[in-house]
């Protein structure tokens, strides 16, 4: 069985793998002064609840966004004495970095291209909704050409609830009926929903003038599925993008 793991800043992503198909996954908040001991403790826990048996994991893959982690998950992997596979922009991922420093590109951001490149075979602006917004350009070649980043919706609410006098913090997965909220919360939900669609569409029909061939728009992460339905251009939801890309550059590394 494979583990996949995906660290993000907020958020870390858990897959568990056995013949090529996700059996299990995991989302849970990201300690960046985690120990081995904590880290081991919290996967144990995590597959004890499933049922599952950790030592049936031969295989171990890992991205990550969060630097001072990559020790205590090393201190992890010893403890399953396995080897992990560290994506960076020296793995074989299948995909060509156009990029005039590869090595400033987040390791998520190339798996999240391999895997859609493979599942579409097609150029593509694949859109990050995490603790920041990435939006990743891939041609229709398998080149990463590089993108943009915007801050995330949660940073965004929370610099609204913290650096404002009188704004409240607001949940969001509720949006008001018309877009002219018509008290400061629905006014807040308005901004917040109805702003980033358009902040995603403003910016991937800009994106898209520099393609040679037309893209397909792919949206993944946290809140995807939040987000889309305000924006006209995202095409297709992949919530498991990340999780997909890790397997299969796994079984690309694996077989060459």
């Amino acid at each position: 069985m494979l583990l996949a793991i995906d660290i993000g800043n907020s958020h870390t992503v858990i897959g568990l793998f056995a013949n090529g198909k996700l059996t299990n996954s995991w989302r849970v908040q990201t300690d960046k002064n985690a120990t081995a001991d904590e880290i081991s403790a919290s996967i144990f826990s995590l597959f004890a609840l499933r049922q599952c048996q950790i030592s049936n994991v031969t295989g171990l893959i890992i991205s990550s966004v969060v630097p001072q982690l990559k020790t205590p998950w090393l201190g992890f992997t010893n403890n399953l004495q396995l080897s992990p596979v560290f994506v960076d922009n020296t793995t074989d991922t299948g995909i060509t970095i156009r990029l005039n420093n590869p090595s400033e590109v987040g390791a998520d951001r190339l798996v999240n291209a391999a895997a859609g490149f493979k599942k579409y075979n097609s150029a593509l602006i694949i859109i990050d909704f995490g603790t920041a917004i990435t939006f990743d350009c891939v041609s229709e070649k398998a080149e990463y050409l590089g993108g943009a980043i915007t801050p995330g919706i949660a940073i965004a609410l929370e610099a609204l609830g913290t650096r404002t006098a009188k704004l409240p913090r607001v949940d969001i997965n509720v949006a008001p009926p018309p877009p002219i909220g018509t008290s400061t919360v629905s006014a807040i939900q308005s901004g917040m929903l109805y702003g980033y669609g358009g902040l995603i569409d403003g910016l991937v029909n800009r994106l898209k003038t520099s393609f040679t061939s037309t893209p397909l728009v792919l949206a993944t992460g946290g809140m995807a599925q939040l987000i889309a339905p305000y924006s006209d251009t995202i095409e297709q939801i992949e919530p498991l993008l990340t999780l997909e890309g890790l397997q299969l550059i796994y079984d690309r590394i694996q077989g060459s």
